[in-house]
This record gives structure tokens, C-alpha cells and sequence, in this order.
């Protein structure tokens, strides 16, 4: 054969078939996978000895134009190389002034990512004003959905009580007791819930407590657990905990969201809450950065295509954009035509460091994933 160049999209794959000795691969998988980062406010020493160093290692950190002249106290720069090089930086870094240990300590961290196993999450909206009416199921409808979805493959149900469209108003506990109480009963009655997880989307201490004592194994709160009394209710179960990240609230959430930095916002709210949950000794912890509650198509688009950034946190992230309003904004469409535009959203969202995708279409989710997996 001749001499033929084929390029490459993932070349872990192709390295693996390539037939390496097996400490040889370590070392080449390291120079093969290469990270940016968006480093904000650097002291313009620190700046400048980043820049030298990264070259040095054999990557580079990208920085304004004037940074040379030293014309501002900070700057903000994008620092890329690969694994390899990461590691011969960091040692680097850690013995330097101006904040660049602390920069080091950060760095270390995202190259410390955790990969976890995707999970499919159903949605059962035990709401009369869900803004997906297909997704609106009554009680005997939520039973016949429940065992559907068990025989489409879903890992978790997440059934909810209480809708959160944009717009909508906070529900009293006695109303979102009464719509979810009669499935829960029938979970438990029939030990369904030794055959799939079932969460509860609650932002109601009570309704959690009553899930929980029945078999529920996730709570998903889109509060994030700000309310000490949800964080008393959990700390006595076994159970996961989606710490969602919401601007507002429901009603007002979509009017105008601003941030001065996205990612340091929501992060700066993740660091608060994980620590709240590990001070109540609930360890099983998942992040929700909230796609449409209280974002821009901007933020959201923003938000899934760096999500890996949240990965810091060492925790499984959840996306939801099953046939939200963002797809509508992209291309105009009615809810019922988002099929589509969710499993785009998602897929992508998987790429980029999701592992649990909440969504309304389950059977169509799970051949996605599926095909998606095979491809990796």
C-alpha cells in the first residue's frame, strides 16, 4: 500500500488498535488530548511567567495584545497543551509567585475529571400545567408510562408534583402531596422501585421526606438545597442529590437574565452548596446547571458547550433540555416538533461531560445513546 495520511477524531481508539506497548500508550495518550483554559484575572507578573513557562513545556498561553506593555494590573488569558505538558507545567507553577500556585492547585483538579456511566432520567409530570403536554400524565396514565419506560432500558424516573415552566408559581405542599402521593403508593405497593430509581422533582422538604420513606432513591431539587430543612430530610437517607442552579425564580427567572461571569457565578453557587450538603454528611452529590432557568440561548449554548468545566467538582453532571424553549429560539417550533433539537442538545451535552440526561422521550433517547456509545 502506499503511503496514505488518514486524520484523526479520536485517536485513543485508533492508538488501542495500534497495538502499543502498554506504558508507551500511557505516555502517548497524554500528548494526545489537549485542554484549554480560560484564566481569568491574572496579577500581569503571574501573566507573563505563565506565558513563559507554557512555552517552555511546549504549549502556550494566549494573552491580549498590551499584556507586554504591562498597561493593566491583571489580565485574562487562554492557556492550551495537552496532558503531558500540563504535568511538567504544574510542577512548574507550584513553586512560583504571584498566585500561580493557587492557579497550579485549580489546574490540577479539571485534569483530575472523573468519567461516569450515562444514565437515562424519564420524566413523569404529575402537573396539570406542564409546559410539554404529552409529558402531563394523570395516575393511571403515570402507571402504564412507569412500566413503559422500565421496558425501553431508563435508569431513573424523575416524577415531579409541582411545574417549573418559566412563568409558573410556586405550588403549596398539600397540592403537590395530593397529584404525587397516589403514585408514590402505587411504587411502594408494588416494589417497583426494586427495579428502576425513582427521583422526585421537589423543591418541598415534606414531599422528599414522603418519596424517600417509599423507595425513592434521587432527590431533584431546583432550588439546589438552598433550604436547610431539605438538607435535614436528606441527610437521612441514602439517597443522590441534584443540586440544580437556577437565577430567580420560576415566575421572574426568564426576564433579562444577566451575569457578570456565567461560570464563576454558577460555580461559586456549586462550591457553596456541595459544602453545605458535605457539612450534612450527603456525599452522593450531582450538579444541574439549570439549561432555561435563568439563562440566555446564549448562556445555554455557552453552558453546554463547556460543561466539562464542572467536572472540577469531581461529581456527575446532569443536562435537561428536553424540548425547551432554546430550541425554538435556534430554529422555530412548536413543543411537540423539539424531538430533534432535544436528542442534538443532548448528545452534544454527552461530548462535552454529561452523564445523566433528563428527558421526555426516553425510547428515542436510549437508541441515541446507544449508537452514540458505539461510535465512541
Amino acid at each position: 500500500m502506499e503511503i496514505f495520511i488518514k486524520a484523526l477524531n479520536n485517536p485513543l481508539q485508533e492508538l488501542k488498535e495500534l497495538g502499543c506497548e502498554e506504558m508507551g500508550f500511557g505516555i502517548m495518550k497524554n500528548k494526545m488530548q489537549t485542554n484549554c483554559f480560560y484564566i481569568y484575572g491574572l496579577k500581569t507578573p503571574a501573566a507573563q511567567i505563565l506565558k513563559q513557562e507554557a512555552l517552555a513545556c511546549g504549549g502556550d498561553f494566549a494573552l491580549p495584545r498590551d499584556a507586554i506593555l504591562y498597561q493593566q494590573d491583571t489580565y485574562n488569558g487562554i492557556l492550551m497543551l495537552n496532558k503531558a505538558q500540563g504535568k511538567a507545567l504544574l510542577k512548574k507553577l507550584k513553586i512560583q509567585p504571584f498566585g500561580l500556585k493557587k492557579v497550579a492547585e485549580s489546574l490540577e483538579k479539571h485534569w483530575q475529571r472523573k468519567n461516569f456511566k450515562p444514565r437515562i432520567m424519564g420524566i413523569i409530570n404529575a402537573t396539570p400545567d406542564s409546559f410539554y403536554k404529552d409529558s402531563q400524565k394523570n395516575t393511571q396514565e403515570a402507571y402504564k408510562r412507569i412500566f413503559e419506560m422500565i421496558e425501553e432500558g431508563v435508569d431513573i424516573i424523575d416524577i415531579g408534583g409541582a411545574s417549573t415552566r418559566p412563568g409558573s408559581e410556586w405550588v403549596s405542599k398539600e397540592e403537590e402531596m395530593e397529584r404525587i402521593k397516589p403514585i408514590v403508593d402505587f411504587i411502594a405497593c408494588e416494589k417497583i422501585n426494586q427495579r428502576v430509581a425513582f427521583s422526585i422533582d421537589t423543591y418541598t422538604p415534606e414531599v422528599a421526606d414522603y418519596c424517600l420513606k417509599n423507595g425513592f432513591a434521587m432527590v431533584n431539587d431546583i432550588t439546589g438545597f438552598q433550604n436547610i430543612k431539605m438538607l435535614e430530610v436528606v441527610e437521612h437517607y441514602d439517597c443522590e442529590c441534584v443540586v440544580m442552579h437556577m437565577q430567580g425564580n420560576p415566575k421572574e427567572m426568564q426576564k433579562n437574565p444577566y451575569y457578570e461571569n456565567l461560570f464563576f457565578e454558577i460555580d461559586d453557587f456549586f462550591k457553596r452548596q456541595i459544602e453545605a450538603l458535605l457539612n450534612h454528611n450527603i456525599k452522593k452529590i450531582i450538579l444541574d446547571v439549570g439549561i432555561g432557568f435563568g439563562k440566555s440561548l446564549q448562556h445555554n449554548c455557552e453552558l453546554i458547550r463547556n460543561l466539562k468545566h464542572f467536572l472540577h467538582f469531581g461529581y456527575p453532571l446532569l443536562v435537561g433540555a428536553s424540548r425547551k424553549s432554546m430550541i425554538d429560539k435556534i430554529i422555530p417550533c412548536d413543543v411537540s416538533e423539539r424531538l430533534a433539537g432535544s436528542l442534538a442538545i443532548h448528545l452534544e451535552s454527552l461530548k462535552n461531560g454529561a452523564s445523566i440526561i433528563r428527558c421526555h422521550d426516553t425510547k428515542e433517547h436510549i437508541q441515541a445513546l446507544k449508537v452514540w456509545e458505539a461510535l465512541q
